[in-house]
């Protein structure tokens, strides 16, 4: 059976880091009430609602009301979201210039609010290599969804086999595989540069 021709890229965890907590632990000194905010109040699951394609403008003003002493620290969510992103994941981006060098299509699918994709695309030249990218906030279609992958695939025109697809999240990863691709559950880029070489990835 022919190899895949495509690569295709999850972003959160895999390219870039991302937690709540980069952002809070510039505002929030005591650990103790920086652990219970971002437990209570900016949650993760409070987040997702983003990904999902609901505006920050609305989560905001609900959180808000639900905790209307911590106004000023979930308001500074949404502008100081960059702060949440602190650096690349270390030998992925390398992975991508050398699959580019090689003339190898690259894609993104992406669990990522809209708006908030909107202002940290700007700040990330890596994302030039890619020929398209299928964000969860502009479709609102969320992975491990079959439908955001029935999407990419219309969107990036690869059938069966004709792309490997990686991820941090293992549902994500036997989502792809149901969809049709061959799957990589990322641990690390050097397990990830391996199993692109043995694919006949020239990495």
């Amino acid at each position: 059976m022919r190899g895949p021709k495509a690569v295709i890229w999850d972003v959160g965890h895999v390219l870039y880091d991302w937690d709540p907590r980069f952002l809070y632990a510039k505002l929030i000194p005591d650990t103790d009430r920086l652990d219970w905010f971002l437990s209570n109040v900016v949650t993760r699951a409070w987040h997702f609602q983003h990904d999902a394609g609901r505006p920050f403008a609305e989560t905001s003003a609900e959180l808000i009301a639900e905790y209307p002493a911590e106004a000023e620290l979930i308001a500074a969510y949404g502008p100081r979201w960059l702060e949440t992103i602190p650096a690349p994941i270390p030998g992925t981006h390398a992975l991508i210039v050398a699959l580019a060098a090689a003339g190898v299509p690259q894609f993104g699918i992406t669990n990522f609010s809209g708006e908030f994709w909107d202002r940290f695309r700007p700040t990330a030249p890596i994302f030039d290599h890619f020929t398209d990218i299928v964000v969860s906030g502009h479709e609102r279609l969320v992975k491990p969804d079959p439908a955001i992958y029935a999407l990419a695939r219309q969107r990036f025109a690869l059938g069966d086999g004709e792309a490997i697809f990686i991820d941090d999240n293992p549902a994500n990863v036997e989502a792809a595989r149901n969809a049709g691709w061959l799957a990589h559950h990322f641990a690390g880029a050097e397990r990830l540069k391996a199993e692109l070489s043995a694919l006949g990835f020239a990495v």
